[in-house]
């Protein structure tokens, strides 16, 4: 889907997207893996309602915030759109095995505009009906301004082009409010999300084979994705062979056993029943 778009777009368009412009050199992310995000920031939700970010933690669950614009010509449309595919391609609930905040750093943006913002990605996700899980916000500059210093995310408006200058990324956090993840780009596989995911929840979310494919692979910053880590999987290569051995000891043994109890029945001499 992406392709298409920047094929219709023009190169020059596309080249903007992959590359910053000189005007917003020195936009991007410090990464605070581990640091704790501020939880007491107030917002308004799409319903207009003001809400505490709180309310989107301590409840069990992992959360993936965005930081957008509503009004943005491109680049966060498309960070919409790749979440959008990737969330389609897990099996996970949204508002059951986690959340996702998308907030609006342009404090110019209403509610109303984030209702609508939220109604097109919900319907393109397949559930328009759907009363939580992925929750749009606006914002007074210094709240998000204060969220977005404490993700390391750098944004600022530019007078001449009429549009924010920001870096294309989204944040994967614990239920209790620690950054997790970076996930980087306009495209966020199923399989990034997913780890990011379990990675966030400490095994809370998922089943047992989640657990083993986490345990296969590792986060590369400069893949920026999850590659396999061939270490883990060797080692899980020798458990498996370990049980596999055991089981087929296992079976061997019982069917010696066996085969000794019958032979031994067999050589018992007859008892004769005295009349």
């Amino acid at each position: 889907m992406f392709a298409a778009v920047l094929l219709l777009v023009g190169a020059p368009v596309a080249q903007q997207v992959q590359e910053n412009p000189k005007d917003f050199e020195g936009m991007g992310v410090n990464e605070h893996l581990g640091e704790q995000i501020p939880l007491d920031l107030t917002f308004t939700d799409h319903t207009g309602q003001q809400v505490k970010l709180e309310k989107y933690f301590n409840q069990g669950k992992p959360v993936i915030l965005t930081l957008v614009y509503y009004n943005c010509p491109m680049l966060c449309n498309l960070i919409l759109n790749g979440v959008t595919e990737g969330m389609a391609g897990l099996d996970f609930d949204a508002g059951q095995d986690y959340e996702v905040v998308t907030i609006s750093f342009n404090p110019r943006e209403t509610a109303e505009l984030a209702a609508a913002k939220r109604k097109n990605y919900l319907q393109e996700l397949g559930r328009p009906d759907a009363p939580d899980g992925w929750t749009f916000h606006v914002s007074p500059d210094e709240q998000v301004k204060q969220l977005a210093d404490a993700v390391g995310f750098e944004y600022a408006w530019n007078d001449e082009r009429q549009e924010y200058g920001h870096p294309s990324a989204i944040f994967v956090l614990t239920e209790d409010g620690r950054i997790s993840r970076y996930l980087y780009g306009i495209s966020f596989q199923p399989r990034d999300l997913r780890l990011s995911l379990l990675e966030a929840s400490e095994g809370k979310i998922g089943n047992t084979l989640d657990k083993l494919i986490l345990f296969c692979f590792h986060y590369d910053p400069d893949a920026r994705g999850y590659v396999v880590f061939a270490g883990n999987v060797m080692r899980l290569g020798g458990v498996v062979t370990l049980f596999a051995l055991g089981g087929l000891i296992g079976i061997l043994w019982y069917r010696e056993r066996r085969k000794r109890r019958n032979s031994n029945k067999q050589d018992e001499p007859a008892q004769v029943v005295s009349q």
